[in-house]
C-alpha cells in the first residue's frame, strides 16, 4: 500500500488506484484537492503496455485532464467571490448590489485592490491621485495619432497599454531587476511604492487611453484631460467636447457609466484576468500585462459579448419577431445571445443591478424600440422551459449593450468601456500575485500528448506525399494581388546574384 499524502481523517479524499491497487489519502482543504498530490500516483508503463504510451509519462505520475480550466483552482484569493448557483457575486465581501446602490466606481476600486473601503481622507487622496495620472507623454499621443482611421478601438487600446510600459524604464523588471515588485511581499517600502504608482498611473490613464482610441476613429485631435471632474466626467469630457468653455457631461450618463465600471470592475478569474496573471507570472511589466488582458478581453466570448446582443437585438427589431426567433432557438437553429453565464447557473446579479441603470438612461434619452425588444425577448425566455432546463438567464451583457447603445456609443467602443475598468481588477489579481509569500511562480499548465511517438527524420528526396492527408495538414492556397503576380513575372536578380525568371516571353 502506498500513500501520497498524510491522512487528515475525514477531510481527505480516498483514491485507489486499480492499476496497482494502491491506495492513496488526499487532503481536502477549503473544499479542494492539491493537483500535485496526484502526481504520486504512478504505475509502471510496462504492464499497462497496451494502453499506455512512453509520451502518457506513466511512470512520472497523474496528471489532471481539465481543459479550458472547468474545474481548476490555480490562485488563493481574497478579492472576489462568485457562487454561481445563488447567483452571489460580492467583492471583498460586500454584495455587488450594495456597491453599485451605495459606492463610486473609485471607492469600489480602492476597495477592490486594497481590501477596505477607505476613509473619506483615503478616498479624496487616492481620488486625488488617479485624476492627477490622466495625462499622456506627447510621444505616446503621437503614437496613437499613427493608426488608421478605421482601427478597431481595442487594437489601438491594447497598443496605447504596451506603449505606455516603454515610457516607465524603472517599473520594468527586465530592466530595473528582476525583484523590483515581489520585494515588495517582505514589506519593503520602495517597491510598494513603485508598485502602486504604476497601479495609479494605469487606472489614471485608461480613460484618455480609452477617450484617444475614440477621437482617433473621429478624426478629431485629442482633448486634455479636464481638471475638477470627476473619473467617468473626464473620459466623457475626453470623448466628447469640441469647443466653447466649462462643457460637462451629463450627470445622468456619467453616473450611469460610474456604475456600470463598478460592475465591471473585477469578475475573479475570467479569462482576461487569467491572462494578466498568466503574463505577469513571467514577471513581465503591468503595463505589458495588462495589454495581454486587454487582446483577450477583446475577443466576442469574452467582452465582445455585449456588442454582439446588440447586434442580435437589432436583427431581430421589433417586438413581434421575438417569438419566431425564441422559436428558432429552441430548435437550436439560433444561439441566444446575452443569456447564460460560464459560471452563473442562476441570475447574473449584475444584470439585476443594471436594470435600473438602463431606465434612469432611458429617462433622458427617450424610449428604446432596442429595449422593447429585449424586454419581450426576456419575458419569453424566462418562460421558455428550453432556456430553464438549461439555466439560461440574461447576463450582464443584455443590458449593458442596451445602455450604451441608447448613450450613443459606437458598437465595436463596447469592449472599450469594459475595458477601462477591468484594469481595476486586472491590477488587484497582478499586485495580490506579487505579494503572495514564498514568490511567484511562473505559471505553466501540463498537456496530453497525442501526437506521433518517436521517429526518424526523412531527407528530403526521399519523401512522398502523406497518404490521406486533410485541408488541415498544409497550408492553404493564398490568394495575392496583381502586384505579386507582376513581380513573379519580372526578372531580377537576388542579393545572392542569382537569375530569377519566370516570363514566358
Amino acid at each position: 500500500m502506498g500513500a501520497a499524502c498524510k491522512d487528515d481523517g475525514n477531510q481527505s479524499l480516498t483514491v485507489t488506484d486499480n492499476r496497482t491497487g494502491k491506495v492513496y489519502q488526499i487532503p481536502i482543504t477549503r473544499n479542494s484537492i492539491p493537483a500535485t498530490a496526484f502526481k504520486a500516483i504512478k504505475a509502471d508503463p510496462r504492464t499497462h503496455w497496451l494502453t499506455d504510451r512512453p509520451e502518457d509519462e506513466t511512470e512520472q505520475g497523474l496528471r489532471v485532464f481539465d481543459p479550458a480550466f472547468q474545474n481548476t483552482a490555480v490562485v488563493e484569493s481574497r478579492i472576489t467571490y462568485i457562487d454561481g448557483a445563488r447567483g452571489v457575486l460580492r467583492h471583498r465581501g460586500i454584495p455587488i448590489e450594495q456597491l453599485v446602490e451605495k459606492s463610486s466606481f473609485l471607492e469600489t476600486a480602492y476597495l477592490i485592490i486594497y481590501g477596505q473601503l477607505p476613509s473619506g481622507p483615503s478616498l479624496k487622496t487616492f481620488e486625488d491621485e488617479v485624476l492627477h495620472h490622466t495625462y499622456l507623454h506627447q510621444d505616446v499621443e503621437r503614437n496613437l495619432a499613427t493608426f488608421r482611421y478605421d482601427s478597431h478601438p481595442m487594437s489601438i487600446l491594447t497598443s496605447a497599454f504596451a506603449t505606455l510600459g516603454a515610457f516607465a524604464p524603472e517599473a520594468n523588471p527586465s530592466l530595473a531587476g528582476s525583484k523590483v515588485y515581489t520585494n515588495a511581499a517582505s514589506g519593503n517600502l520602495e517597491a510598494l511604492k513603485l508598485m502602486d504608482k504604476q497601479i495609479l498611473r494605469i487606472i489614471g490613464k485608461a480613460p484618455t487611453l480609452a477617450a484617444a482610441a475614440y477621437r482617433v476613429r473621429q478624426g478629431r485631435p485629442f482633448n486634455r484631460p479636464p481638471q475638477g471632474l470627476s473619473y467617468t466626467e473626464s473620459l466623457l469630457y475626453s470623448m466628447d467636447h469640441l469647443s466653447g468653455t466649462e462643457y460637462r457631461p451629463n450627470p445622468v450618463f456619467s453616473n450611469a457609466l460610474d456604475k456600470l465600471f463598478i460592475i465591471h470592475a473585477d469578475h475573479e478569474l475570467n479569462c482576461s484576468t487569467a491572462t494578466v496573471l498568466q503574463a505577469g507570472s513571467s514577471l513581465v511589466d503591468p503595463y505589458s500585462a495588462v495589454a495581454a488582458g486587454c487582446a483577450a478581453l477583446y475577443g466576442p466570448s469574452h467582452g465582445g459579448a455585449a456588442e454582439a446582443c446588440v447586434r442580435q437585438l437589432l436583427e431581430i427589431g421589433t417586438p413581434d419577431n421575438v417569438p419566431g426567433f425564441m422559436a428558432a432557438v429552441e430548435k437550436r437553429e439560433r444561439v441566444l445571445v446575452g443569456f447564460g453565464h460560464r459560471v452563473y447557473r442562476n441570475v447574473d446579479p449584475r444584470s439585476t443591478a443594471i436594470r435600473k441603470i438602463c431606465d434612469d438612461v432611458l429617462k433622458v434619452t427617450g424610449k428604446s424600440p432596442l429595449l422593447e425588444t429585449a424586454l419581450t425577448l426576456a419575458d419569453l425566455a424566462s418562460k421558455s422551459e428550453f432556456m430553464r432546463s438549461r439555466q439560461l438567464y440574461p447576463n450582464v451583457d443584455f443590458f449593458s449593450g442596451i445602455i450604451y447603445y441608447a448613450m450613443g456609443i459606437p458598437l465595436d467602443f463596447f469592449p472599450v468601456l469594459f475595458a477601462v475598468p477591468r484594469c481595476v481588477g486586472w491590477l488587484a489579481h497582478w499586485r495580490q500575485s506579487m505579494l503572495q509569500r514564498g514568490g511567484v511562480k511562473i505559471w505553466r499548465p501540463r498537456q496530453v500528448y497525442v501526437g506521433e511517438g518517436e521517429r526518424d527524420y526523412v531527407d528530403v528526396d526521399a519523401r512522398k506525399e502523406s497518404w490521406g492527408a486533410s485541408v488541415f495538414d498544409a497550408p492553404v492556397q493564398v490568394t495575392h494581388g496583381g502586384d505579386t503576380m507582376r513581380n513573379r513575372l519580372a526578372t531580377y536578380r537576388d542579393e545572392a546574384g542569382k537569375l530569377h525568371t519566370r516570363s514566358r516571353l
